[in-house]
């Protein structure tokens, strides 16, 4: 007779009565069926796809994005700075340029101090000067402020900003040590 669990089976194959205080002795692990290892791979695979599937998300939608800012360039005139002809990038065209001329005048053999803006908007002084004075200046700039400021030791003394040979500002000041200015925003 052998004995499997608490049963006891007879060589011929039958079963018999169970054994008391036979041992009982701890069965094998039940063994697997052969697709379930299979199976298991295969959850494992979409279980790792599971997580990833967010990241493949955030990919696509970023690409979309960046393709239809491009097309929406496309459709309404992306400005091309590179292309030679564009416009965009090749110097301004030429035009004359500005002389920008600065006088200050009061009576002969008076002394002045003026202060001025040259045409990069840098003051500029000048102590202790004969009347009358002038400076001239020329830029190629599109704009330029003029301004000039002087004080004299007589009693009167003018001023005037002349830009391309027309008088934009001029003003004249009366009193002792007198003193004037001229401005002109935009020259």
């Amino acid at each position: 007779m052998t004995q499997t669990g608490n049963h006891t089976r007879s060589p011929a194959g039958g079963e018999g009565a169970a054994v008391p205080g036979a041992a009982n002795e701890s069965a094998p692990a039940p063994s697997r069926a052969p697709g379930e290892s299979a199976l298991r791979k295969k959850v494992g695979v979409l279980g790792g796809l599971k997580r990833v599937w967010i990241l493949l998300v955030i990919l696509l939608v970023v690409a979309l994005g960046v393709f239809g800012v491009d097309r929406l360039r496309q459709v309404f005139g992306k400005t091309e700075t590179t292309r030679p002809g564009a416009g965009l990038v090749n110097d301004p065209e030429p035009f004359n340029p500005k002389t920008v001329k600065y006088e200050i005048f009061g009576r002969p053999g008076a002394v002045a101090t003026i202060n001025y803006l040259d045409l990069d908007a840098q003051p500029q002084e000048v102590k202790d000067v004969a009347l009358p004075w002038s400076l001239t200046l020329t830029t190629t700039a599109p704009a330029a402020s003029a301004n000039i400021v002087a004080q004299g030791d007589g009693d009167s003394i003018s001023c005037r900003i002349t830009v391309n040979g027309e008088v934009k500002d001029e003003e004249t000041s009366q009193g002792l040590n007198a003193q004037t200015f001229c401005l002109v925003k935009s020259a």
